[in-house]
């Protein structure tokens, strides 16, 4: 009989430890699944989200005076904000786009008659094996055929109006999602501190106190490339327009914007002044697309080079080639809010990195000792 008895507990003991562990393990599952569902639900906003989370970040000085200006009332004070953030968004891009449109209005004549009747080829380039050939042969085609012309720009039109209407879409798309980003705002604005409380404080049931350093990271992170490819970039645009406006480009504004949006991305602002130098050069003004392509390689390309380090390293203690390799590969992988999200990435392995070296070097430091002590 106590033999049995002694089974009966064992098997008592054996059914409770099961319970206690399928009571544990349903709601990881169920909490699992909603995460599942959670994420397909918000995924189509993710890109607005985290615009909407780098924006409020980097105006929340502005966001807190506010609030203090209106005695607290988190209301209010993040529908002022959410406007004047709004406004600095559209405001600039209207204007831009207007200037745009002006100045290819204006282009569109002088591009109609450099295609109708093209310039002669320089004789520098004559003297080019196969380049010089080809383009007297595409001058000679221009100037004998410009109806050929019309009709092949008309079967190039007609072939790709697939795509254009692609562009025209996604040009709707990202309006959208633009006014998506300014919805979130207000809600960032009014309850980000909020938010942000009840984020650290799950995190640190989880993960312990490093998750204050893990934060820290993620912000200062933020910081440095926020400041290092925007105000980079923003310079990098003044500083061509302001060449192609002296070499005088017809479009000067609207070459300065693309040099500015091409600046976003690593090494690609040749794309621009390379292409305003060409259209110069295709206008007969050798000199002055001469001129810009030397403006663009001696001066607005090194500006990255020296601007993007120096922005970066005074916020951020993360190394440049980590932020250059998370701005690449986060472009890559999400797009151009991937330009923030890369280096966050990598931002947070880097500080889970010297966190571990940096315990690894304290419980290193008694064992030394301890040595020292004993020789």
């Amino acid at each position: 009989m106590p033999a049995d008895n002694g089974n009966v507990v064992d098997n008592r003991d054996n059914m409770k430890s099961t319970v206690k562990l399928s009571q544990r393990i349903v709601p990881w599952l169920a909490l699992a699944g909603l995460a599942v569902l959670a994420f397909m639900v918000v995924a189509p906003f993710f890109a607005p989200i985290a615009w909407a989370g780098i924006i409020a970040y980097v105006a929340w000085p502005v966001a807190t005076s506010i609030r203090v200006w209106c005695r607290q009332r988190d209301t209010l004070a993040a529908s002022i904000t959410t406007a004047l953030a709004a406004l600095t968004l559209l405001l600039p891009l209207v204007w831009l786009v207007w200037v745009a449109q002006q100045e290819l209005s204006n282009s569109f004549p002088a591009l109609q008659n450099l295609l109708t009747h093209p310039p002669p080829v320089p004789e520098s380039l004559l003297n080019i094996p196969w380049l010089g050939e080809w383009l007297a042969q595409q001058q000679a085609y221009l100037s004998s055929s410009p109806a050929g012309l019309s009709h092949v720009i008309k079967t190039w039109l007609a072939t790709n109006a697939n795509n254009v209407t692609s562009i025209v879409g996604g040009v709707g798309r990202n309006f959208a999602k633009l006014v998506f980003v300014i919805v979130i705002l207000f809600f960032f604005f009014r309850d980000g501190a909020r938010i942000l409380r009840e984020l650290r404080h799950v995190l640190e049931r989880f993960i312990g106190q490093q998750i204050h350093g893990y934060l820290q990271a993620v912000g200062s992170t933020t910081r440095a490339v926020v400041y290092g490819i925007f105000l980079t970039a923003f310079v990098q645009g003044f500083v061509a327009g302001l060449g192609y406006w002296v070499a005088g480009l017809s479009s000067p504004v609207m070459f300065g914007l693309l040099t500015m949006l091409l600046a976003l991305i690593p090494f690609c602002t040749p794309i621009a002044w390379g292409t305003a130098g060409l259209l110069l050069f295709m206008q007969g003004e050798t000199g002055a697309a001469i001129g810009v392509w030397l403006w663009g390689a001696i001066v607005v390309s090194q500006l990255d080079n020296f601007l993007r380090p120096i922005f970066i390293s005074s916020v951020s203690p993360i190394p440049f080639l980590f932020v250059l390799f998370g701005v690449l590969g986060g472009l890559l992988a999400f797009g151009l809010v991937g330009l923030f999200i890369g280096p966050i990435i990598l931002a947070v392995i880097w500080a889970v990195w010297r966190e571990w070296v940096t315990h690894l070097q304290d419980e290193a430091m008694p064992e030394n000792e301890s040595l020292k002590e004993v020789e």
